[in-house]
């Protein structure tokens, strides 16, 4: 019976669809820019750049939410802007200037709407009460809907591409992707849980992403960036324990 429940979707009303829809926009406009950005930046920066987001998140539910932070978590914000101050430093030594490269401009934009999304979240999951696999369908629908013309775009050629070439990678990311997500909703229906806590805690997965880029991916200087790196996961950390 619990698995039924937890699989169940629930019939929602003209004016939910339009709240999940907003949840859909958020997150497409969040990827395209982030996806251009990692695309175009070392998987050691992006990584590391998109861990803060947990300090965006932690400043928009202080604000809308009324979480209040403790002493650790407050200190916590202030390792975390340090250690980034950090790795713009080490990102220098690659010709990267982060007040000037576009793509760190891509994908601040990109992490800032992903902490918006994640605020939202805590809004559909905690305020409003969905069940979590009923935003995970119908959130995943419509952002079928959203990428459709830009399939079609790319198809058809309206703008200058490289070549596909299929990866088994591509469906095992999908997946990982809906199982992450589920998981994270039903987190958020906590009403104990934390949006800023939560989110923090997701961002730890910069750690792999930075040992993939160094392990995997040949990236230089990696080891320059790893203070910073250990900067951010510190700065969750008090964060998280605070």
């Amino acid at each position: 019976a619990s698995l039924t429940s937890a699989l169940t979707v629930d019939p929602l009303t003209w004016r939910q669809h339009g709240q999940i829809l907003v949840k859909s926009v958020i997150v497409a406009i969040s990827w395209v820019f982030t996806y251009f950005a990692v695309k175009h930046l070392p998987v050691s920066i992006a990584g590391p750049v998109r861990s803060t987001g947990p300090l965006w998140t932690f400043t928009g539910a202080l604000v809308f939410f009324a979480e209040r932070p403790t002493l650790s978590q407050t200190l916590g914000v202030v390792v975390t802007l340090l250690a980034f101050w950090a790795l713009s430093l080490a990102g220098r030594a690659e010709g990267i200037r982060f007040h000037r490269d576009k793509w760190i401009g891509f994908l601040a934009l990109g992490t800032l709407l992903g902490s918006v999304s994640g605020l939202y979240d805590k809004h559909l999951m905690g305020t409003l009460q969905f069940r979590a696999s009923t935003v995970q369908a119908w959130f995943q629908f419509y952002l079928v809907l959203l990428f459709l013309p830009l399939v079609i775009g790319w198809k058809r050629r309206w703008w200058v591409r490289g070549e596909f070439h299929w990866r088994w990678s591509i469906p095992f990311i999908g997946l990982t992707l809906l199982v992450s997500d589920y998981l994270y909703f039903w987190a958020l229906r906590d009403p104990e849980a934390l949006v800023s806590v939560v989110t923090a805690i997701r961002r730890t997965s910069v750690l792999v992403g930075f040992a993939g880029g160094l392990l995997w991916l040949g990236e230089r200087n990696g080891w320059k960036k790893l203070p910073a790196v250990l900067g951010l996961l510190a700065g969750v950390a008090l964060i998280v324990l605070g």
